[in-house]
């Protein structure tokens, strides 16, 4: 059988199919969030390095000013233009009705940056002092402010990955300009960053829940975000080398690589419920014996099986093209993502989920989406699939938007 291939044209033309042409009904519910569509096409085509070449610069300036009418007027970004009342019927009223978010924000920075934007119609100062509000008392963030500035939406590490990547963009390693904007409180945050560490080693979405790949990925990507800006490995037990918190989440990320692809098919034959009537005598306590010979063996996967191996997102669930970046993200954050079966992970993106038009499927056999299209390829990238560019794991973008971030002004450092 020959060995799969990366088909870089064909995720090339369904990147621009997505961007130029309309995008199928199922995006409809989605609307409202449209700048976190135009992330993951126009991020797409960067990674794959066709967005210059298969884009014009009057394009690129046109989505760069479209991103612009997304701004809001009091720091942030809305998810798509269809909120927006306009600075004349604005009022202290309806303003709740019309949120800037922190995916919206964060993803629109991005873009912003992976356009060649300078980023010098931000409001900055106005995007930090809103960020601030949204920081809750026990370290985490919402997702939007409601009537009367209330912090509402979600409770967990999304928020806090989205928050860390908006002050480190608009901060910078040096903090220069911004003195004079009170900062969210670092250490709260990493300390409810760390408190979601569940017994399983890996990341909740909050304390106390079941650990989770996506939200483990936000949870160690807000942290290396802070790290980047400059706080000390001391304050950031979780990814101190010798850690226990560390070997944990080693571990868990790891396990989460698997073979388990598909639903096993359902036998035709049905169960013929036992004849015997169950014993009363023992009331409710099982015959454990007997419990555990009756379950099935559990046979090892053979060699060809391995052969393929995606990642799932939490215990015995099945694999999925998004989580694979998850994991791998994760990994490669902490510096050990050779810990990865790369080769079996390459064929299950490629063999099992890359789609025949390109774009990934979330799973074996699925009809592809910009969602898992995107993130399928940044975990191929950052295990050097040749034909993408290389990948910074934290940003989850090419690893050139580093370069571009350091060309911004607060980014220079003071002579």
């Amino acid at each position: 059988m020959a060995a799969a291939e990366f088909n870089k044209e064909r995720h090339i033309k369904y990147f621009l199919r997505c961007l130029k042409t309309l995008l199928p009904y199922q995006y409809t519910s989605g609307d409202s969030g449209r700048i976190l569509l135009s992330f993951f096409v126009i991020a797409g085509l960067d990674l794959l390095g066709a967005l210059e070449s298969r884009t014009t610069a009057q394009e690129r300036q046109g989505y760069i000013n479209w991103l612009y009418h997304c701004q809001h007027p009091s720091g942030g970004f809305r998810g798509f233009t269809g909120t927006n009342f306009g600075d004349e019927k604005r009022s202290l009223d309806n303003e709740a009705w019309d949120p800037a978010t922190l995916p919206s924000t964060f993803l629109a920075l991005e873009t912003l940056l992976i356009l060649g934007d300078d980023l010098s119609r931000v409001k900055r100062a106005e995007c930090l002092e809103w960020l601030r509000k949204l920081q809750r008392k026990n370290g985490s963030f919402g997702e939007t402010l409601g009537v009367a500035d209330e912090i509402e939406g979600g409770n967990d590490l999304r928020f806090c990955y989205c928050a860390a990547g908006i002050r480190y963009l608009l901060r910078g390693p040096h903090k220069r300009d911004m003195q004079d904007v009170k900062d969210i409180d670092v250490l709260k945050l990493i300390y409810f960053i760390q408190s979601c560490q569940a017994y399983e080693g890996g990341l909740a979405e909050s304390p106390f829940c079941e650990a989770h790949a996506g939200h483990t990925y936000c949870g160690i990507g807000a942290l290396s975000f802070l790290k980047r800006a400059g706080e000390t490995e001391e304050d950031i037990g979780i990814l101190s080398l010798q850690s226990d918190q560390f070997n944990s989440l080693l571990k868990w990320l790891v396990s989460r690589q698997t073979t388990e692809l598909e639903e096993p098919e359902e036998s035709d034959e049905e169960e013929q419920p036992s004849s015997e009537p169950p014993d009363s005598s023992t009331g409710p306590i099982l015959d454990i014996s007997n419990g555990v010979s009756s379950l099935p063996d559990l046979v090892p996967p053979n060699a060809e099986a391995l052969a393929w191996a995606g990642f799932s997102g939490r215990c015995n669930k099945l694999a999925d093209t998004c989580y694979c970046f998850w994991v791998t993200g994760a990994l490669d954050i902490v510096e050990r993502i050779a810990l990865v079966g790369s080769s079996s992970l390459r064929r299950y993106l490629l063999e099992k989920t890359q789609h025949v038009i390109g774009g990934f499927g979330k799973t074996v056999g699925e009809t592809p989406d910009i969602y898992h299209a995107y993130l399928g390829m940044v975990s191929l990238a950052l295990i050097n699939e040749p034909g993408l560019e290389a990948a910074d794991a934290t940003l989850c973008a090419a690893a050139r938007l580093s370069q571009r971030l350091e060309a911004l002004p607060w980014w220079q450092a003071r002579r």
